[in-house]
């Protein structure tokens, strides 16, 4: 299965890309600055370079699903956060449908259900998460959300807390994460879900069986 991995150069995107090869998966790392190149290759994923901003028509051609994990990061300005996590999203979504790419995972934010409930300066960008989850579940395609709480960079250990709603707040791995995304491109039981993520005790295999 060919993938096209958006954000492949964040934190969350390296690890999806290594994971992604050494699961026998072809990544297509997604890339803004051709010098990030030789390291997405060296983590066996395949360069495409294109601007989450620019035009994406022709970027999932040739792919079998789509991975966003992009964002517009910490000190962004709503602006940003409404062209990249919202208006990029929805470019892919759209140049999927245009390519038969039927699968399509994205990476949402804990709060994202209920935007106008957070903090002051996370607003912008919890209705950018909602309004790209809402594209995705309109748009006809076999999708996932995923929508992690805190994210940390402490090692994953491949066990975690998922459910439509947690009723709490807390934190997970971004390897975590990773495998997690992973995980549900290769459980049919997963589409149509949207799933809240934090650290946990259950084995993300069984974690994903119950949603």
């Amino acid at each position: 299965m060919r993938v096209l991995v958006a954000g492949s150069h964040g934190k969350i995107g390296r690890r999806l890309v290594g994971l992604l090869a050494e699961h026998g998966y072809r990544p297509v790392a997604m890339i803004r600055d051709p010098e990030q190149a030789a390291e997405l290759r060296d983590l066996g994923g395949e360069p495409l370079v294109a601007n989450l901003e620019g035009d994406l028509e022709a970027v999932t051609e040739g792919c079998d699903a789509v991975v966003y994990t992009a964002g517009a990061g910490a000190g962004s300005g709503a602006a940003k956060k409404e062209t990249v996590d919202r208006q990029g999203a929805e470019k892919l979504i759209e140049s999927a449908l245009r390519h038969g790419v039927g699968r399509f995972v994205i990476v949402s934010s804990m709060g994202a259900d209920a935007p106008d409930e957070g903090p002051e300066q996370m607003r912008p960008y919890y209705a950018a998460k909602r309004a790209a989850d809402d594209a995705l579940a309109a748009s006809g395609l076999d999708y996932t959300i995923v929508r992690p709480g805190q994210l940390t960079d402490e090692p994953g250990d491949g066990r975690v807390s998922a459910a439509l709603s947690l009723g709490r707040s807390g934190q997970v791995s971004r390897g975590d994460v990773a495998a997690v995304l992973v995980a549900c491109l290769g459980d049919g039981r997963t589409v149509g879900k949207t799933f809240e993520l934090l650290d946990g005790d259950t084995p993300i295999g069984e974690a994903l069986a119950s949603l």
